[in-house]
């Protein structure tokens, strides 16, 4: 029997697979303060839908008037995820989710959905291409190569607020916004205090914890993003090799 999908509530999200491919017999840290996150969230509209499997097969979408990202319109879902991996691409699941999320954007009488994209496709952002196939067109840039995508239904359309295009910040040394929504945060977090410890290079890790924090950061947002030299640099996490090319530049 094909396993089904299932909606995370405040009633089984303490015993559900966050779709994470960390594996780890005790609790994870970076998932347990994902949990917490999605608590919080869950009584704002936010949606997260998964295969029940303990793989990566989910979408995660909320309200943009409370979705943590610095994008401002009226009445719009904002995608943040969908990921469909490993033995599970290409069954038809990823478009089952974003049949679903169409779907429940339309029954919400909504103005259309948005998410983050590139001028070039980044690793830790949903894959645009497939999005495309879904009416889903470019609808506001930055100069620094971030995009916004948009499937319009009543033709509004949403946009960057002004402080996300402008990509700079005064602090010259490696700062790190992030929240908890990404698991995955905590392993680079501890990467780039034992690396910038090793180096002797300064830096600043700056949690977003409020939505009021998310929505006027000074750049794109998808849960993390790196400044270095006061210019934005990536949404995409840091490991240890791509910090310490960074840090030579």
């Amino acid at each position: 029997m094909e396993p089904g999908f299932i909606d995370l509530t405040a009633e089984n999200i303490a015993d559900q697979h966050l779709c994470c491919i960390i594996r780890s017999k005790k609790p994870h840290p970076g998932v347990e303060a994902k949990r917490r996150w999605l608590v919080d969230r869950l009584p704002e509209g936010h949606v997260f839908r998964k295969l029940d499997v303990k793989e990566k097969v989910f979408i995660e979408y909320a309200p943009l008037e409370t979705a943590w990202v610095p994008v401002e319109g009226d009445n719009y879902l904002y995608l943040y995820c969908l990921w469909v991996a490993g033995a599970y691409k290409g069954k038809g699941y990823g478009r089952a989710l974003m049949e679903h999320c169409l779907a429940d954007a339309r029954d919400r009488g909504k103005s259309g959905i948005c998410m983050l994209g590139a001028e070039k496709q980044k690793a830790w952002l949903s894959d645009q291409s497939f999005a495309r196939k879904y009416g889903f067109e470019t609808v506001d840039e930055t100069g620094y190569g971030y995009t916004l995508l948009a499937r319009s239904f009543d033709g509004t359309l949403p946009r960057f607020t002004d402080q996300a295009r402008a990509g700079t910040i005064e602090e010259k040394a490696l700062t790190i916004y992030y929240s908890d929504q990404c698991p995955y945060a905590v392993n680079s977090l501890e990467i780039i205090r034992q690396v910038c410890g090793e180096a002797g290079a300064p830096y600043s890790l700056v949690p977003v914890d409020t939505l009021e924090k998310a929505k006027a950061l000074p750049c794109v947002f998808n849960n993390y993003a790196v400044f270095y030299g006061g210019a934005f640099q990536t949404v995409n996490l840091l490991d240890a090799a791509s910090l310490r090319r960074l840090l030579k530049r």
